[in-house]
């Protein structure tokens, strides 16, 4: 009799374990950062693809080839969930034709006139990838390359996933074996945090950003010309026919470039007797920033009228390059079928300015050993 209740007993007792597991199990949130693996490169590296969710619905999709941000889903006014910046549905297709669609760009952003320039004393020559000129770090910048993935997991502020990637010396031509560190953080404000930090054992220049696409319709279902943006910018980096700094710094007001108040991107971007938006083919310039080097704070605030969402940016840098798409031709095809046409996203690069190395009146880009390199820029995403 008592080995029958002894029985029973272990019986109830393993029941009631099971049942208490399943219910915690069920019960256990989502995984606020998960990875699967997303192909490899034609060289044979792996890449890994990161997912980032929060409370509120938002998820952030990453690869570290290039640290590319290839998915933002946020809701709109009606609570539906779309993605809002352009990209790929596959490593192969960033791999072999992409504008740099939500890459890491470097050792330094934007253009650098003829490729060539001189730090201390000694003259350096980059690869020309752009009319003659460098651009977004040469013929296989940072956005090319597969990240160690240092972590990923939750923290006090959210799913955060970082990436390091070391630059050898003289690599795309640039001086200083550079070791970077790039970290995402998704917070529960529906914020993206991206920070870079850098260290060098040479002298040498470095501009680092993130060149996402920005398109508030939601699956890029519509072009970006009716949406609204407003820049803290007082003036602007003039440029000349091939888009490099002329080293001048002109004032906004009453002008296409004026976007002190909201205003709508489509408006002006045509107006082609303006001299330097005929250069541009539309916005494709730094603006300059009233804040000190530095300073974080919030620069730029962009809105769609129709799915209400909006995007309010922050960060360190001195400036951003708004660039409208202005080179998509609609011969890529993306994700949920959309076809990338002229003016299909917008970019808010935030960055030094470019052509720095050649222009000693503008903020400096030069890293020296011994120093860090830090830069932040938030994304924050809501509705109105």
């Amino acid at each position: 009799m008592m080995k029958k209740i002894t029985l029973l007993g272990l019986l109830l007792a393993f029941i009631h374990f099971s049942f208490l597991s399943f219910s915690q199990n069920s019960n256990k949130p989502m995984a606020p950062i998960s990875s699967k693996s997303f192909g490899k490169t034609p060289s044979g590296e792996s890449v890994t693809l990161f997912t980032m969710k929060n409370a509120s619905g938002m998820e952030v999709q990453i690869m570290n080839y290039g640290g590319i941000i290839t998915k933002i889903l946020t809701p709109d006014k009606n609570g539906k969930i779309e993605d809002v910046v352009l990209g790929f549905e596959t490593l192969d297709e960033y791999i072999k034709d992409s504008p740099f669609f939500g890459a890491s760009v470097g050792r330094y952003g934007n253009r650098i006139a003829k490729g060539k320039f001189t730090l201390d004393g000694v003259g350096y020559q980059l690869p020309l990838n752009n009319n003659g000129n460098s651009l977004h770090g040469g013929l296989k910048g940072f956005d090319k390359k597969v990240w160690q993935v240092i972590s990923s997991g939750e923290t006090a502020d959210g799913p955060k996933l970082v990436l390091k990637y070391i630059s050898t010396d003289m690599e795309e031509g640039f001086p200083g074996n550079l070791t970077v560190h790039l970290s995402y953080i998704l917070t529960a404000k529906n914020e993206l945090s991206i920070e870079f930090s850098a260290t060098t054992d040479k002298a040498t220049v470095i501009n680092l950003c993130n060149h996402s696409y920005f398109n508030l319709s939601g699956n890029g279902k519509q072009n970006v010309l009716a949406h609204t943006l407003q820049l803290n910018a007082p003036k602007l980096v003039a440029v000349d026919n091939q888009l490099i700094p002329t080293g001048d710094l002109i004032p906004v007001a009453g002008t296409p470039f004026d976007f002190l108040t909201p205003q709508v991107i489509g408006s002006r971007i045509d107006q082609t007797e303006n001299e330097q938006i005929k250069r541009g083919g539309g916005y494709d310039h730094c603006f300059a920033f009233d804040k000190p080097v530095g300073q974080f704070a919030v620069v730029a605030i962009a809105h769609d009228p129709i799915s209400g969402r909006t995007l309010e940016a922050s960060t360190t840098e001195p400036g951003v390059q708004l660039y409208t798409g202005n080179f998509l031709d609609g011969h890529l095809k993306g994700k949920n079928g959309a076809v990338y046409g002229k003016r299909s996203g917008f970019c808010l690069e935030t960055q030094h300015y470019p052509d720095s190395p050649n222009r000693p009146n503008f903020p400096s880009t030069v890293l020296r050993p011994g120093n860090r390199y830090t830069t932040k820029t938030n994304y924050k995403f809501f509705v109105q």
